[in-house]
């Protein structure tokens, strides 16, 4: 079972890949596009309750 510092690092990696996908993505409006959208806004979510200071790390900013 991961302890409390591992969820947040592990949603951290994955907001950042994620927002790298969505910026080599040409096509914004691709089914593709809205799916890392989608995960992207869960993963911010995720992370603003944990506590977690986006405005460092969040370079879409959607």
């Amino acid at each position: 079972m991961p302890n409390s510092t591992e969820i947040p690092k592990e949603a951290i990696e994955e907001f950042d890949r994620i927002q790298d996908y969505m910026m080599s993505c040409e096509d914004k409006n691709s089914v593709l596009y809205q799916k890392m959208r989608r995960r992207y806004m869960t993963l911010k979510a995720i992370l603003t309750t944990s506590g977690v200071n986006l405005s460092e790390i969040d370079y879409i900013k959607e």
